[in-house]
């Protein structure tokens, strides 16, 4: 059986046969929006930033203020949040030039403990839209929904008044098949374990005469076990990630604030090396290991030396001004090797605060000819209830 459409986002670069292809489609685009020259990993819907804050700061967020997002971001973040509970849900259409039925949904929740400890849960589920069945004899099959979802605790814990560490556990479900036999292979849903590691430290004082906080953040998330479509076929690497982030906040007076924000990402999964045409390595280091040396060994495994190792960075920056914490404009940019994936992205970006809410809502405008990431919009909401938290 084949499955059929000219929709972003199969499955078959796991399975290598053609009737199978990856998360890529006929544009080469992956489904975080990445281009295929980039290294190509299970499940790249966890790398797509969720909600609409950091979506419109160039998809930074590390070192940002907290809210219940920060499961995301940085869960060491969720022990700073100002109220006792704090429940987010974003909602993102996504690939929309590409396909019109493909959205990314993100609900979020964080809960203060006590003063030093914070507790948080989310469910992300990406839809990748519906697909036609048919067989050899090209007979109708009837459609199928592929999706993928993850569900993730988090646990934050500060350290004094300005530091915090935070871990994360998360369960993977990547539902790319419905369970077809193609060229002989028998397929199946993928899962797989996760964690994340992470770090926060905030110092406040005073800059250029005024007010400020300088905030730094880490984060270390997808390490975990590979995944498999196949009983007895290849497994392959998640997304694992680190990130690391600075942000800088000036209080200018009673009502007016700005942000300055730049995170730095690189994945910490092997780099393929280059073979010749009977399949022996030239250059580089062989892809198949095991998730430890594949983290540690992703820093220096690059068939390029350290030249293309710094190309396998991201960059994103944003800036924020928020007036009487009320109104907020945001802007952003986010650069990715044109050899290593090559998105390159300006965001806009606005939200509001309404008594115990906050509507945010943003903009990607794709700076590339063709970008399947243009005329991207976020949407979050964000509710904030059970008082302000305890004073040390």
């Amino acid at each position: 059986m084949k499955m059929t459409k000219l929709y972003a986002l199969s499955i078959s670069f796991f399975l290598l046969p053609a009737a199978l292809i990856a998360q890529t489609n006929n544009t080469n685009t992956n489904t975080n929006g990445s281009s295929s020259n980039g290294i190509n990993t299970a499940v790249p819907f966890l790398t797509i930033a969720p909600d609409s804050r950091s979506g419109a700061m160039g998809d930074a967020g590390v070192a940002l203020s907290a809210d219940a997002n920060a499961n995301y971001w940085n869960p060491s973040k969720l022990a700073f949040i100002e109220d006792k509970d704090n429940v987010s849900l974003s909602y993102s259409p996504w690939l929309r030039n590409l396909i019109s039925d493909v959205n990314l949904a993100y609900l979020s929740y964080a809960h203060l403990l006590d003063s030093r400890n914070a507790i948080g849960l989310s469910l992300r589920y990406f839809n990748l839209g519906k697909i036609q069945l048919i067989d050899g004899s090209q007979a109708d099959q009837g459609t199928y929904t592929p999706n993928e979802f993850s569900i993730d605790g988090s646990f934050s814990r500060k350290f004094g008044q300005n530091f915090s560490l935070g871990l994360s556990l998360r369960y993977i479900h990547s539902g790319l098949t419905n369970g077809a036999v193609v060229n002989g292979l028998q397929t199946k849903a993928g899962n797989a374990i996760a964690a994340d590691v992470s770090a926060y430290y905030q110092k406040p004082g005073t800059q250029f005469g005024k007010d400020a906080l300088l905030t730094f953040g880490a984060n270390f998330s997808n390490i975990g076990t590979k995944m498999s479509y196949t009983d007895n076929g290849a497994s392959y690497f998640l997304p694992a990630n680190m990130r690391i982030g600075v942000a800088d906040t000036w209080f200018l007076d009673n009502t007016n604030q700005f942000t300055l924000t730049l995170d730095i990402n690189k994945l910490m999964v092997p780099t393929p090396p280059i073979r010749n045409a009977n399949g022996q390595i030239t250059s580089g280091y062989d892809d198949n290991r095991s998730v430890p040396a594949g983290v540690f060994g992703s820093f220096a495994d690059a068939p390029g030396g350290f030249s293309e190792e710094l190309k396998e960075l991201s960059y994103a920056a944003g800036a924020e001004y928020a007036y009487n914490k009320q109104f907020f404009l945001r802007a952003g940019y986010f650069y990715e090797n044109p050899s290593k994936g090559n998105r390159q992205y300006a965001t806009l970006g606005t939200g509001f605060k309404y008594d115990k809410f906050n509507i945010d809502l943003s903009y990607l405008v794709g700076t590339q000819q063709k970008s399947a990431l243009a005329n991207t919009l976020r949407f979050t909401v964000i509710a904030n209830f059970g008082g302000k938290r305890s004073i040390f």
